[in-house]
């Protein structure tokens, strides 16, 4: 349930403090407040809730205002309310009306902020504060509005600068060997996860070749060099055990183990490993290093590999972002965890520059992929 906030909030020097004092109207918090526009989205949050039953949710302002607390301080999810607690400053922020002692909301918040206020609402924000500041130092606003209004057409104004970058993502750098190794370690554990209940059926747990496996990959990975041909018949050992492990798992389900014994974690892991043995099977067969949509993290098996070309970096993992640069100020204007060609964005960017400032750029600045 949504209930809107009625009461005003009052102006930083208004607001109520436990001790004698009032909040400054130069802090860097309270400046920032007075450039978001919260109202203007309020109704567009609200349209996420019922307005007949559950409990109240909180209000944009604190949900929005909370995450941009936590982005801006790098903290962690409980470390951010500490600090609403602890800080007026912070409060003012959220929305609340006075200093209270007694945290605002739990951490567990968050996580439930994350998923309603997506990267679409966030880029309308963006985009509205923008337009408002410039708007406010464009000394031509005026001339502008009267040469509208005698319908005479107006001229291409401003700059856009397009590139594409990369967000690295916190994984351990990517080997074909070592996620191979890995994948055989979890099929271990989930081999010994479901033989649990049959053991009084099966006497014996299936062989896995566990240690034999794992030296055979240590002689390898522990090498400063190696060749090729070294390389190349260690991965083809790992794929034989990797093999010979998930015929244990299906021989187990078949004997009547259950995928209820697993975790939830184990359960997304084994599919992960499925796709990551057909994969690394496919590359050695074929003698290739590419194959589409390759996973290199078994925990976060949507990065991907995006091909940058720098020097000493030409591949980084992660997210690929397509940003626009107006006047210092960046839009994200596309984000995606597989790779793609910046350049078939260029008309839409050079047209959502128009929709937002209403005329096109007087130059487009780009590199020579576009």
């Amino acid at each position: 349930m949504y209930r809107k906030e009625e009461q005003p909030l009052p102006p930083p020097e208004k607001f109520e403090l436990p001790f004698e004092g009032k909040l400054s109207p130069n802090n860097r918090w309270v400046i920032m407040a007075e450039l978001i526009p919260w109202d203007d989205f309020e109704e567009e949050y609200a349209k996420l809730f019922s307005a007949e039953k559950g409990a109240p949710a909180k209000l944009f302002r604190m949900a929005l205002g909370t995450l941009i607390i936590k982005e801006k301080l790098g903290t962690s999810d409980r470390e951010t309310i500490e600090q609403i607690r602890e800080n007026p400053y912070l409060q003012y922020f959220i929305g609340l009306n006075c200093y209270q002692q007694e945290p605002p909301l739990e951490s567990s918040m968050l996580v439930h902020f994350r998923k309603r206020i997506d990267g679409e609402l966030i880029n309308k924000i963006n985009k509205k504060i923008v337009k408002r500041e410039i708007d406010k130092n464009d000394k031509e606003v005026k001339k502008k509005d009267c040469l509208q209004e005698k319908g005479e057409k107006i001229k291409n104004k401003g700059k856009l600068i397009l590139d594409a970058t990369c967000a690295p993502a916190d994984i351990k750098y990517p080997t074909d060997l070592g996620i191979l190794n890995q994948a055989r370690i979890e099929t271990e554990r989930i081999i010994d996860n479901l033989y649990q209940p049959l053991r009084v059926k099966l006497r014996k747990k299936p062989r896995t070749s566990r240690i034999i496996a794992r030296k055979e990959y240590l002689k390898v990975a522990k090498k400063r060099k190696v060749s090729y041909q070294e390389r190349r018949k260690a991965i083809g050992k790992q794929l034989k055990y990797l093999k010979k492990n998930l015929g244990n798992i299906e021989d187990l389900i078949q004997a009547g183990a259950s995928l209820e014994n697993l975790s939830k974690r184990q359960k997304n892991c084994l599919e992960t490993i499925k796709k990551v043995y057909e994969q690394q099977q496919s590359m050695w067969e074929n003698k290739t290093q590419s194959v589409p949509q390759r996973i290199v993290s078994l925990t976060q098996p949507h990065i991907r590999p995006i091909v940058r070309g720098k020097v000493g970096k030409p591949i980084e993992f992660g997210a690929k972002l397509s940003v626009s640069c107006v006047d210092n100020y960046v839009f994200l204007d596309k984000i995606s965890w597989e790779n793609f060609n910046e350049s078939c964005h260029l008309k839409e960017q050079v047209e959502k520059y128009k929709e937002t400032f209403g005329y096109y750029p007087e130059s487009v600045h780009v590199d020579k992929i576009y």
